[in-house]
């Protein structure tokens, strides 16, 4: 159990049946009344970010999230299938809970799986994937108006604007984050 004055960023919590991380969280001492926590909580089944009050000391259990790092193989219809490489475990992840994932994974990509007991929340991926492009129109020569951009298809179908120098073929450097062009391989 973990009391709401012992909160800390990243901490993850069981709430109302449902798992949260602490994103931030403040504690006020009004002038009058208690004291309480003022948070910001993300829900690691749903995605959605919630603020939330808390009273002081009030307690809550603390949720175990294991992660495993395990290398994506392939999709086989409806699911994902990604496995251990040290136990060569293998494990099927529904792919309507990977849309967005989806776009900057691809087959023998590195991973980390957060799970909740035997539930499976998600994948974690890296900050920024190399991907290949595709197919992009080629840069039109004397079109260098400030910063001009064009449309390219990288290998996992996510479409996404790049300089005009990026050719077919060439290797590029994609924030997950935000699935902006940061640079070229």
């Amino acid at each position: 159990m973990v009391s709401s004055n012992n909160f800390k960023t990243g901490m993850t919590i069981e709430y109302k049946g449902d798992i949260f991380q602490i994103l931030e969280f403040q504690h006020v001492k009004p002038g009058k009344g208690a004291a309480f926590v003022r948070s910001r909580l993300k829900n690691l089944r749903t995605g959605a970010i919630i603020d939330y009050t808390f009273k002081n000391d009030e307690k809550m259990p603390t949720a175990q999230i294991d992660k495993r790092d395990m290398q994506y193989s392939y999709s086989a219809g409806e699911y994902l299938v990604f496995m251990d490489t040290e136990t060569w475990e293998q494990l099927e992840i529904p792919q309507e809970k990977m849309t967005n994932e989806l776009n900057y994974i691809k087959e023998g990509d590195k991973v980390t799986i957060i799970m909740f007991q035997k539930e499976i929340l998600g994948i974690q991926l890296p900050d920024k994937v190399t991907l290949e492009v595709v197919q992009t129109p080629p840069g039109v020569r004397g079109d260098t108006a400030a910063n001009a951009t064009k449309e390219a298809t990288l290998e996992t179908g996510l479409v996404i604007q790049v300089p005009l120098f990026v050719n077919e073929g060439d290797k590029v450097i994609v924030s997950t984050i935000d699935g902006k062009y940061s640079s070229r391989a």
